[in-house]
């Protein structure tokens, strides 16, 4: 099976009538479809999902569901919340279209879209990463490529799990925000990681304001051996950008001034990226 990137949006990934390989809209019972033993996403927001069925109310289910077949029924690979939303108004079918892949390519469909439209909080995404190095022996290199975004993105967001459950869960909770969570992984005290992190929930800290009190309990180095290098701040900033804009982000910084160079990969996700900047929000 051809391999999609994130950056060609998950629109790619969806015919609009049967194509050559295959793949049909049909509209299927919902009590035909069962759960995704590789859904990725642990949380639904009740307001988004009460969002979402007020939408497909007023207009129907624009974009199909993603399924295979299994046996006699069918396994949902991506769409989770539009067949909650449908069950919730009582809807007894939904279009649906089949595609016939392996349990790894059903994981990265349902990361690419929980991913593309930010369903996934980074713990999940950790997690779900994690999953695909586990499961299917998968690099990190081939995951970035997989889903459009840097290397250095699929790292950072795989070390959040090396922070204490505790602090994880709170992230999870958006009480701490990623790059909150990539700035305590510079403390190796894990302690202190757990003071830091209660601090930035109790005082509201800022991730400058967090960067700060770490660069204080850093050990000082001697001047001859200090080396040149990137601002901290600045590589936060991006991997949060990357996060997101679901692509890849470099600030190139000069003195007081630079720019933000944001990659994209077609037309269609040239939009998503404006849309997504613009606040639009993508349902």
């Amino acid at each position: 099976m051809e391999r999609k990137a994130l950056g060609k949006g998950i629109s790619a990934l969806i015919p609009e009538k049967v194509d050559e390989q295959g793949d049909k809209i049909i509209n299927l019972k919902i009590s035909q479809i069962k759960p995704n033993p590789f859904q990725p996403r642990e949380n639904f927001k009740p307001e988004s999902l009460e969002e979402l069925t007020q939408s497909i109310k007023e207009k129907g289910i624009i974009q199909p569901i993603l399924a295979r077949r299994r046996g006699d029924a069918y396994e949902l690979i991506a769409g989770e919340r539009r067949l909650r939303a449908a069950s919730m108004l009582n809807l007894d079918t939904v279009p649906v279209i089949i595609k016939d892949v392996s349990d790894e390519d059903s994981l990265e469909l349902a990361l690419i879209e929980n991913i593309q439209r930010q369903d996934l909080n980074p713990i999940e995404e950790a997690r779900a990463y994690q999953f695909l190095i586990d499961k299917f022996q998968l690099t990190q290199e081939r995951i970035s490529e997989i889903l459009g975004k840097s290397r250095a993105s699929v790292t950072n967001t795989i070390r959040l799990l090396k922070l204490p459950h505790e602090i994880q869960e709170e992230i999870k909770k958006e009480r701490i925000s990623f790059a909150h969570g990539r700035a305590i992984l510079e403390i190796e005290d894990i302690n202190l990681q757990r003071k830091l992190a209660q601090d930035v929930i109790s005082k509201s800290l800022s991730v400058k304001e967090l960067e700060n009190i770490i660069k204080a309990h850093r050990p000082r180095q001697k001047a001859r051996f200090r080396v040149q290098v990137r601002e901290p701040y600045l590589a936060v900033l991006e991997e949060n950008l990357q996060q997101k804009l679901a692509t890849k982000v470099r600030i190139v910084s000069k003195r007081k001034r630079g720019h933000i160079i944001i990659e994209y990969y077609s037309q269609e996700d040239l939009e998503r990226i404006i849309h997504r900047i613009k606040g639009a929000e993508n349902l």
